[in-house]
């Protein structure tokens, strides 16, 4: 029976990011459904037609989400009443440009008004596959390093590879904050930091007579 040894290798590549991804959500809460659901998208339509004039190609925009509903209250001796009806939707915003994303935020906010919610700003990469090869090879060199150290301490050597089995590879944007509401037009800066891809290697090594 062939020995064998078996480690997991995991390394990280850093890189400034070069796509800044807008999470912005819209809601209204008006006397009937109707016009809740008819002033959101006067105000999604808005917030849209100024993304465009800041630039924001179609294919970097999209609608996530749709919700309509009534706002009820407990009335002693008469139950359940409906205080409002409030709709609320979503836009994911890809940003290409890092130094753009303030003053489209901006743009946003304005033009939307008090209807516009910024729930979420996530920095990370358009094409990731290059960071990605970064982190592999330095995960496999992780692996061979480990292994080599343990064939030492056990008195043999390392043969051929048995087996290789690659983890799901991880994109860790470092968010960079998010707002529950806006409430004026002015642009805040937008700080890069770094975004890591992590990577992982599980490889099986034969082991050999020293």
């Amino acid at each position: 029976m062939n020995r064998t040894i078996t480690v997991t290798g995991t390394a990280s590549a850093k890189a400034a990011p070069d796509l800044v991804t807008l999470t912005l959500g819209v809601e209204t809460r008006r006397d009937t459904a109707a016009k809740a659901y008819s002033d959101a998208g006067a105000a999604v339509a808005a917030v849209t037609a100024s993304l465009r004039e800041g630039g924001i190609r179609d294919a970097d925009l999209r609608t996530s989400g749709l919700n309509l509903r009534a706002e009820l209250v407990w009335v002693e001796g008469q139950g359940q009443k409906v205080t409002a009806y409030a709709a609320t939707t979503e836009l994911l915003v890809g940003v290409r440009s890092r130094a753009d994303a303030p003053s489209v935020i901006a743009a946003a906010v304005a033009a939307g008004g008090d209807n516009l919610r910024i729930n979420g700003i996530v920095q990370g990469f358009a094409d990731p596959s290059g960071l990605s090869r970064q982190a592999q090879e330095a995960a496999w060199a992780d692996a061979r390093e480990r292994a080599g150290h343990y064939a030492s301490l056990a008195g043999v050597r390392l043969g051929q590879v048995v087996s290789i089995s690659q983890q799901p590879v991880g994109l860790a944007p470092i968010p960079a904050g998010g707002l529950v509401r806006a409430f004026a037009a002015e642009a805040l800066p937008v700080e890069a930091g770094e975004s890591s891809v992590t990577a992982s290697v599980t490889v099986e090594w034969e082991l050999l007579a020293p």
